[in-house]
């Protein structure tokens, strides 16, 4: 098994986030998503380990932001993911967007902010006039910490499992001071207005970005979140949302036709031979 190389897939929103790591190194894909994605994602896939010069059976797993997101995005990302790692013999590793999200504004912010976040509540637009919200703690590896070398290293811990809610009922962890922690994700400007009035936190666009899901990879992997390729599934927290028979068969036709595609691109792409 090649160790600290992966594939990630995030496809939960309207943006197609894909990411390659081989090392240290590491190459990224970002383009419009929704309906394009089923067509461009094995495509761009496929290009991007290319350009990495990696083959899929040079990975050591396919990651994928499980959700909550999109319906549609959440199955398109599960189902390459299970095709391309059925193919390839290899185990998928499911990871919480919204995790991916507090990850992407922490690491954001240890490049540009003051001084390091190690609290983020995570709020995603949901749609239907609701928000997912989750909260999150970083606590940064000791070593790094105690010399102030490389505060990026740590362990995330989840307080608050993602939810659902309208914006008016957002809330946080009870002992969460209001300046202990930024609010991050893609909300803000679509519910301006509508926020509790103690909500008075630093609020940070942030999306998971597959790269953000590569980082957080080694550790879902040590903790023995990865799973076989059929036991991969995507995180839904909306049960409101009813599904005709047709749309139920429509989605089963669309995840066989994507792991269909997925299995054929491991055929067709030429395997590298890495040093």
């Amino acid at each position: 098994m090649h160790t600290n190389q992966w594939l990630a897939l995030e496809t939960s929103t309207d943006t197609l986030s894909l990411a390659v790591a081989r090392g240290t190194q590491t190459w990224t894909h970002t383009s419009a998503g929704g309906a394009l994605t089923s067509t461009h994602m094995i495509p761009q896939t496929l290009a991007l380990l290319k350009e990495a010069g990696l083959a899929l059976t040079d990975l050591q797993a396919v990651v994928f932001g499980r959700g909550p997101g999109a319906f549609t995005g959440l199955r398109t990302a599960c189902s390459v993911a299970q095709g391309l790692a059925f193919g390839a013999d290899l185990l998928v590793l499911p990871i919480d967007t919204l995790l991916a999200v507090a990850e992407e504004a922490r690491a954001a912010n240890a490049s540009t902010g003051p001084a390091p976040v190690t609290r983020v509540l995570a709020v995603m637009d949901a749609r239907m006039e609701q928000v997912y919200v989750a909260a999150y703690e970083f606590t940064p590896n000791a070593s790094d910490a105690a010399d102030g070398t490389n505060l990026m290293q740590g362990t995330w811990r989840c307080v608050q499992p993602p939810e659902l809610h309208g914006p008016e009922s957002l809330h946080w962890p009870a002992d969460w001071a209001q300046d202990s922690f930024i609010a991050a994700g893609n909300a803000w400007p679509v519910y301006a207005g509508r926020w509790p009035t103690a909500f008075t936190a630093v609020q940070v666009m942030a999306l998971p970005a597959a790269a953000a899901l590569l980082r957080l990879a080694p550790a879902a992997w040590a903790a023995g979140a990865a799973v076989p390729p059929e036991e991969a599934l995507p995180l839904y927290i909306r049960d409101k949302v009813a599904q005709t028979t047709d749309e139920r068969m429509q989605i089963k036709a669309q995840q066989a036709e994507q792991a269909a595609q997925a299995n054929e691109a491991n055929k067709t792409a030429s395997p590298t031979i890495t040093p």
